[in-house]
């Protein structure tokens, strides 16, 4: 698997907050929002790469997941 790209992001503090915010409503990290808001941005677009590979999951799995292994 190939390494993730690692970005400095500067942002506005106020906006930094409302992310964090909205983040943690979606139960989120702000970087997992940042990357979420991008691809939604990307798709919309028609720009979203079709080799982009999916969001890595973290956590534990679903039930309805477990269930088909």
């Amino acid at each position: 698997m190939s390494e993730r790209k690692k970005i400095l992001l500067r942002l506005d503090p106020a906006v930094y907050d409302a992310l964090a915010r909205w983040a943690g409503d979606e139960l989120r990290s702000a970087n997992a929002q940042i990357e979420f808001l991008l691809r939604r941005a990307l798709a919309e677009a028609g720009r979203l790469p079709k080799d982009a590979r999916a969001i890595p999951r973290r956590g534990r799995p679903r039930k309805d997941d477990a269930d088909q292994e």
